[in-house]
């Protein structure tokens, strides 16, 4: 940055010396040559777009967000199944309508088809929690990749996460070129898993 940022200051001041220009225009002239040193060193990502814009999330993330919330969904239903069964015996019990051998009996067998059910819930959470944590490593793999290939050339010196930043430049802004290389990417891995 130095290297650049002293010659780009050195020429404006001989511009200014020689009269050549205005003060105005080199003054115009040594902040837009400020801007191109900033733009070029540092640049920022919207993670969190990329993730949601991307092909990634929209074939497979969407998908594997809606198996999660129906799991969920399934669960909770079969929760208050489990709990009306148990109140229905309550009420019988309390009501006199079965004796205390057959409430009993019932009872256990609401506590087994209890037992049952949190573990087989438990395993499906279980895989659903493995399904999620691959996609994200998938995702997270998928946006490292395209960060280290847009910045082969080392062009930039420093790429933040824009959920940092509190105010920045729009022309550091290279999410729409991150987000095209993720898609690419991510093409590219389908066309090698389709061989």
């Amino acid at each position: 940055m130095k290297k650049t940022l002293f010659p780009a200051l050195a020429a404006a001041l001989v511009l200014a010396a020689c009269g050549t220009k205005t003060t105005g225009q080199a003054e115009v002239a040594a902040e837009a040559a400020a801007q191109q040193v900033v733009s070029s060193d540092i640049a920022y990502v919207q993670v969190e777009a990329v993730l949601a814009q991307c092909d990634l999330y929209k074939n497979e993330g969407v998908a594997l967000q809606e198996k999660t919330e129906k799991a969920q969904k399934s669960w909770a239903q079969r929760e208050q199944n489990l709990q009306a069964e148990a109140a229905q015996l309550q009420q019988k019990y309390e009501k006199g309508l079965i004796t205390s051998r057959d409430a009993q009996a019932q009872q256990e067998s609401i506590q087994k088809k209890v037992a049952s059910y949190q573990s087989n819930a438990q395993k499906e959470a279980q895989t659903l929690d493995e399904e999620n944590y691959v996609f994200t490593n998938r995702a997270q793999d998928l946006l490292h990749r395209a960060v280290q290939e847009i910045n082969s050339g080392k062009k930039y010196k420093l790429i933040l996460n824009a959920s940092a930043l509190i105010d920045a430049d729009t022309t550091l802004n290279i999410t729409p070129a991150v987000l095209a290389k993720v898609n690419e990417l991510y093409a590219a891995d389908k066309k090698a898993e389709k061989k």
